[in-house]
C-alpha cells in the first residue's frame, strides 16, 4: 500500500511532520488543550503537520482546532467513540482519512465528501486516496463515496451494509473494495466495471450469487468470499488469470462437493419430451399443439460430453472440479440430465504439486483456501 504521510524518506523529516497524540486517553477538551498550547504541541507550527494520530482516545467528536492545520494529509481517528464527522473535514487536503472503530451512522457523515474549494473547471474535488469507515454502524453503502472518482483503498468492513451502491461503476480508480463482515446478499454487476481492482473482500456476509461481470475485473489478485451462502460460482470466473488468492471456506459450495440431487422424480411430460428428442423427431407445426412445441424446443442439452441426453425442468445439479489457472481446482455448477452421468474425479498424478514460493523470485503461491 503506498505510504501517503510524506514525500521525504528522512525519518526525522517524518516525525517533524507528525502530531501523535495517540492511545493518551484524551477526550475533546484535553486534546483542544493540547493543541492550543504550544507548548504541548512541541513548538511546531500548524502549517507544518502533514499527519495527525489521534487513534485509541475517548473523543466523541473533533474539535474545531484541526481544522487549522490546513496542509494535514494524514488523519487517524480509530478507535474512539465518535459520533459525527463533521463537513469541515473535506476541506483539509486529506490524502488518507481513517475512522475505523467508531460510532458512525449514515446520517452522520458529510452529505459530500468532495472539497468545497473550486477546482480548475470550477467544481468541487477531492485528493482522499484512503478511506477507512470499517467497524461503525453504517446501514448502508454511503452514496457520497462514489463521488471520489481518486480514491484507491475503500473499507467499509465490520457494519451493517445490505447491498453495495449501483453507482460504484463512478469509482475506476479503486484498487482495493472491503466490505467483508456486512449483511449483503447481493453483488451488483456494476462490481464488474471496476477495472483497476486488484482485491474484492466480500467474506462474512449473506452473498448466494457472484455476477457473471466478476470475470471482467481483469487485475484481480485476491478474492475473498469465506463465510458466505454461495453454492457455485460463475463459470467465467477462470477468466480472472491475474487471481492469486480465492478463499471459499464456509460456503454450501464447500459442504456440498459432490451433488445436490433432485428428490422429485420427472414428470410425463418430461419422461416424454426427453423421448421425442433423443429419436431425433421434428414435429411439424400442425402434428402437434403450439404449445407443446415451445415445450420440446426448451429442451436443455446434459453438459456431460458422452451424453447426447437432454431435460427440461427436470436436472441433476452437480459441482465439479475445474482446474483454474494451472494451480488449483475450483467448484462449479453444471446441470445434468441424469445422476449417471456424473463423471468421476480423476486422481490427481503424482507430482504435480505446486512448488513451493521462491523468495528470490518473488513467486506468490496461488491458492484456493476450501477448508
Amino acid at each position: 500500500m503506498e505510504v501517503y504521510t510524506s514525500d521525504s524518506s528522512d525519518t526525522d523529516s517524518r516525525e517533524q511532520k507528525t502530531l501523535d497524540f495517540g492511545r493518551m486517553s484524551l477526550d475533546l477538551v484535553t486534546l483542544e488543550d493540547h493543541l492550543a498550547s504550544p507548548q504541548k504541541a512541541l513548538l511546531k507550527s500548524s502549517g507544518d503537520i502533514e499527519t495527525m494520530l489521534l487513534n485509541h482516545n475517548r473523543l466523541v467528536g473533533l474539535p474545531r482546532l484541526v481544522m487549522q492545520f490546513a496542509n494535514l494529509k494524514v488523519l487517524d481517528l480509530s478507535s474512539n467513540a465518535i459520533t459525527t464527522l463533521p463537513d469541515a473535514v473535506c476541506q483539509l487536503p486529506l490524502v488518507t482519512l481513517i475512522a475505523k472503530n467508531n460510532l458512525l451512522t449514515n446520517a452522520s457523515l458529510p452529505k459530500s465528501l468532495l472539497s468545497k474549494q473550486a477546482n480548475g473547471n470550477g467544481g468541487s474535488t477531492s485528493t482522499l486516496k484512503e478511506l477507512n469507515l470499517s467497524g461503525n454502524q453504517l446501514t448502508h453503502f454511503p452514496e457520497q463515496v462514489t463521488e471520489l472518482r481518486h480514491l484507491k483503498y475503500l473499507y467499509l468492513g465490520a457494519n451493517k451494509i445490505s447491498s453495495i451502491s449501483k453507482d460504484i461503476w463512478k469509482m475506476q480508480s479503486l484498487h482495493v473494495l472491503s466490505l467483508g463482515g456486512n449483511l449483503i446478499s447481493e453483488v451488483p454487476e456494476a462490481v464488474g466495471s471496476l477495472n483497476q481492482l486488484q482485491a474484492l473482500v466480500l467474506c462474512d456476509n449473506l452473498i448466494e450469487i457472484l455476477p457473471t461481470s466478476i470475470a471482467r475485473l481483469k487485475n484481480l489478485k485476491s478474492l475473498l468470499l469465506h463465510k458466505n451462502r454461495l453454492r457455485h460460482l460463475p463459470k467465467d470466473i477462470v477468466a480472472l488469470k491475474n487471481l492469486t488468492e480465492l478463499s471459499l471456506r464456509d460456503n454450501p459450495l464447500v459442504v456440498r462437493f459432490v451433488q445436490d440431487m433432485a428428490l422429485k422424480p420427472p414428470t410425463l411430460l418430461e419422461l416424454a419430451g426427453r423421448i421425442v428428442k433423443a429419436s431425433g423427431q421434428r414435429p411439424g407445426p400442425y402434428d402437434i399443439p403450439r404449445t407443446l412445441a415451445e415445450y420440446l424446443n426448451s429442451a436443455n442439452c446434459c453438459v456431460n460430453p458422452n451424453c447426447k441426453g437432454v431435460f427440461f425442468d427436470n436436472r441433476v445439479e452437480h459441482i465439479k472440479f475445474v482446474d483454474f489457472c494451472g494451480k488449483y481446482r475450483v467448484p462449479l455448477l453444471q446441470y445434468l440430465c441424469s445422476s449417471k452421468c456424473i463423471e468421476p474425479e480423476q486422481p490427481a498424478a503424482r507430482g504435480s504439486s505446486v512448488p513451493a514460493a521462491s523468495a528470490s523470485s518473488g513467486f506468490m503461491m496461488r491458492k484456493v483456501l476450501l477448508g
